[in-house]
Parts: structure tokens; C-alpha cells; sequence
């Protein structure tokens, strides 16, 4: 190997390291979001919550993720993007111990608020950090990394989940150290988020942060160490000229002709408001009792939603390979059609099954297995395209000027977005799943045409190229 290899294959290492460490914040978004799957059961017994109540404290989180994706523009453009990173690991940790030793349901709701503050944080600056670390050519790859991360902590909190629940007999049985089974699925967080919070200190600063606080040296430093000297002075002069502004970001950057914000922020927020509209966290935060209120047991349920999320990760991974070569809205098309057919398969086998006596669909013979590919293949669709690309594409999609504040926006619209489908989804459950998977049907299609009208492709593009016309 030459040293112009050795110093190319360094380069690239220390870039995907640098990755690594930022999506390790969406590996905790992952875990965080999902946790509560396996623990609902449990927690309704234990504080006698109505559905009402449970409804509130499973979808809590998702407020506080709107609420900490607003701040994490503005605290990542004031004091950095590794001060945030660094703040939502704290408030992981604070979670993680809150939640576990939760002596009533209003404590369990402020503290998964906390846990969902760091994750809109998280959700906000993992995307904005590697989009500005990374080469062009390989921007679609390591952006892919925070759904991959993503998707692997959803894995894993589901996997802790079956495993203390089966080694204590179920979710509501005591286990180690006197506590219930379910308090240690959420204490199993603080060992993830002590570690993103040690890595946070071993990456650098953003150089696009560093030279917009004028801090040529240090963003020089960063460069050279991700892109090597060629070509060094030219980049950091279209950086810089790109920033544009000479003030701090503020809101009002974001503000144009069209309902008041700049076209670029609202195509952000339709992205993120589709993505949670097909309604794929109804699997990840439902199915453990979707699938118990259709037959299965509480072990097999648990069981069939950690496979659900082996397709996951492993159709993530497939999409980081295809992102950098079919680029991004070919994906998104193709899932939008994959997620439309699937969700109307399931929207017609709910629809049409068979009523228990407590009112509740009963799938019976081929029916329940029909329900149980759809379900994954529809998981695989999304997998493919829209909870990977949309990540990707709010990365880099944005003017430098913007970014971080614009992601603010669409993050918190994702959360607002998630929020609302959560919330919702007991209430459409009670009316009719063929209603509720219609209605994601709608949204799927919908998702298509909008990609059509309004999505740019970004393959290879250079962020400085990218404007907010």
C-alpha cells in the first residue's frame, strides 16, 4: 500500500469513526422510543392506568422530543455540535434511572419527557454533525449510519425486553435486586448512553461550526484530517462563503414567501410528517399488544417484534449500500409503493376478520400469517427507503446557513407527527385496525406523489452547492 493509500484509508477511518460516535445518539433514539413496547403490559397492571392514561405515558416521550429538537438548533449553532451531543447523553442517563424507578405513572411520564428531550436532541444533530463531516461520495452511506443506528437500538431494546421479561417469567414479575421485570428494561439504558457521552469527547467539532465562530485553524485541522490537504484552501473558502450570514442563525432565517417559511424547510417537514404518517412506530411501539389482542401470547408477541426488528436492521443495511448508487428519490418512490401495497393488505385482513366477544379482530388460519409478512414486508419497504433516506436528506439537503436550525423544525414536526399517529392509534384500534391501516395506506400513497412534486435528488452533491431556492 502506498502512502497516499495509507493516508486515504486513515482518512476514511477516522471519518466513519467520527460517524459511528454521532449515531450512537440515534442508537440511543432507537432504545429509548421502543423500550416501552415491552414494558406497557406491565405498567397498566402495576399503576392501574386506564388506556387513557397509558395512551399519554407511552406517547410522553415524543413531546419531549419536539421540545428537544427546537433547542438543539440553537444550542448546537451557539455552543456546538458536540455540547449537544454530549447534553442529550446526560439526559439519557437521568431517563434511563428515572423511568426505572418510577413510583408512580405521572414520575414515569416527566421522566420519559426527559428521555425524549435528549432523543429530538439526538435526532437533530446526528444527521447535521455527519452531513458536515463526510466526502460527498460517500454523505448518503454515513448518513444511512443514524437509521442503522436507529433501527439496531430499536433491535436491542427489544431483545433486552424479551430476554428480562422470559428470564423473569414476564414483564410484571419481580427480578435481580427486588425490582420488576420491567423497571430493568429501562435501567439497561445507562450502560449505551454512559458510552456515547465518553466517545462525544474522543471526536471534533463540526469544521462548518468551527468557521462559522470563526475558528479557521481548528476547522483547517478537521478538514485536513477528513479530506487531506488537496484542494484545502477552496473548500474553506466555499464554506465559508456559503455561511453567507454575518450574524448568529436565527429563526427568521427560516422565514419566506410560501406560509412563511423557505420552500426547502417545508419539503424538510414533509418528509419528516410522511415518514411518521405510514405509521411504522405503531409497529415498534404497539405490536407486543397488537399481537397479544389478536391471539398471540405475551412471549410469542415479544418474540415476533424483535424479528420484525432483525428486517429492519438488516433492510437498513441493504439501504446503505443503495443509497450513493440509486440515490435518494428512486428509494423513496419504491418503498412508497412497497409500504402502500403492504399496508393494504393489512388494512383488508383487519378489516374483514372475524370479531372476538371482547370486540377485538381474530385472525384465524391463513389470516394471521398473511398479517404477519405483510406487516414485515411493509417494514422491509420502509426499511429501504423513507427511515433511512429521510435522515439522509435532512442532513443535506439544507444551506449550511440553515441547517441546523431548519433540521430543528422538521425534527420537531417528525415528533409532533409521531406524537400525533402514537396517541391516535388506541383510540382508531378500538374503532377498527382496517381503519387505522387504511388510513396509513392513504398516507403512503400520498408520500409517493409528494416525492414526485417536491423531493430533489442529492446524490453526489457537495453542500455548498445545495441553496435555498
Amino acid at each position: 500500500m502506498t502512502s497516499t493509500e495509507q493516508s486515504h484509508s486513515q482518512r476514511s477511518g477516522d471519518v466513519v469513526f467520527m460517524a459511528l460516535v454521532a449515531a450512537l445518539g440515534g442508537f440511543l433514539f432507537g432504545y429509548d422510543s421502543a423500550v416501552i413496547n415491552g414494558a406497557i403490559t406491565a405498567i397498566g397492571a402495576q399503576f392501574h392506568a386506564s388506556p387513557a392514561a397509558l395512551g399519554f405515558t407511552v406517547s410522553s416521550a415524543l413531546l419531549g422530543a419536539a421540545a428537544g429538537a427546537v433547542a438543539a438548533g440553537r444550542l448546537a449553532d451557539r455552543y456546538g455540535r458536540l455540547a449537544v451531543m454530549r447534553l442529550s447523553a446526560v439526559l439519557f442517563v437521568i431517563s434511563a434511572l428515572g423511568s426505572g424507578f418510577a413510583n408512580t405513572l405521572v414520575t414515569l411520564a416527566i421522566f420519559r419527557i426527559v428521555g425524549g428531550v435528549a432523543v429530538g436532541m439526538a435526532s437533530v444533530i446526528a444527521p447535521a454533525y455527519i452531513a458536515e463531516i463526510a466526502p460527498a461520495q460517500i454523505r448518503g452511506r454515513l448518513g444511512s449510519l443514524q437509521q442503522l443506528a436507529i433501527v439496531s437500538g430499536i433491535f436491542l431494546s427489544l431483545l433486552v425486553d424479551y430476554a428480562i421479561a422470559t428470564g423473569a417469567g414476564s414483564s410484571r414479575a419481580v427480578s435481580f435486586g427486588g425490582l420488576e421485570a420491567w423497571r430493568w428494561m429501562f435501567v439497561a439504558m445507562v450502560v449505551p448512553a454512559a458510552i456515547y457521552g465518553v466517545l462525544s469527547l474522543a471526536i471534533p467539532e463540526s469544521p462548518r461550526q468551527l468557521l462559522a465562530k470563526g475558528r479557521i485553524d481548528e476547522a483547517r485541522a478537521v478538514l485536513a484530517r477528513v479530506l487531506g490537504e488537496r484542494g484545502l484552501d477552496e473548500k474553506i473558502a466555499d464554506i465559508r462563503a456559503s455561511l453567507v450570514a454575518d450574524h448568529e442563525p436565527r429563526w427568521s432565517d427560516l422565514r419566506g414567501g410560501t406560509f412563511g417559511l423557505l420552500p426547502i424547510v417545508w419539503v424538510g417537514i414533509g418528509l419528516s410528517v410522511f415518514q411518521q404518517f405510514v405509521g411504522i412506530n405503531v409497529i415498534f411501539y404497539y405490536s407486543s399488544v397488537l399481537w397479544q389482542a389478536v391471539g398471540f401470547s405475551e412471549k410469542s408477541s415479544l418474540l415476533i417484534t424483535v424479528i420484525t426488528s432483525v428486517v429492519n436492521v438488516v433492510t437498513t443495511v441493504v439501504a446503505i449500500v443503495l443509497v450513493d448508487r440509486w440515490g435518494r428519490r428512486p428509494l423513496l418512490l419504491v418503498g412508497s409503493i412497497g409500504m402502500a401495497l403492504t399496508l393494504g393488505i393489512m388494512a383488508t385482513v383487519f378489516g374483514s376478520a372475524p370479531l372476538d366477544s371482547a370486540g377485538a379482530p381474530h385472525l384465524a388460519g391463513a389470516a394471521g400469517i398473511v398479517a404477519l409478512l405483510a406487516a414485515n414486508v411493509y417494514v422491509f419497504a420502509f426499511g429501504l427507503s423513507w427511515g433511512p433516506v429521510v435522515w439522509v436528506l435532512l442532513g443535506e439537503t439544507f444551506p449550511n446557513r440553515i441547517r441546523a436550525a431548519a433540521l430543528s423544525v422538521a425534527a420537531a414536526a417528525q415528533w409532533v407527527a409521531n406524537w400525533a399517529i402514537s396517541t391516535s392509534f388506541p383510540v382508531l384500534q378500538h374503532v377498527g385496525l382496517g381503519l387505522a391501516y387504511g388510513l396509513y395506506t392513504a398516507f403512503a400513497i400520498l408520500s409517493f406523489f409528494f416525492v414526485i412534486r417536491f423531493v430533489r435528488e442529492s446524490k453526489g452533491r457537495e453542500l455548498e452547492e445545495m441553496t435555498a431556492a
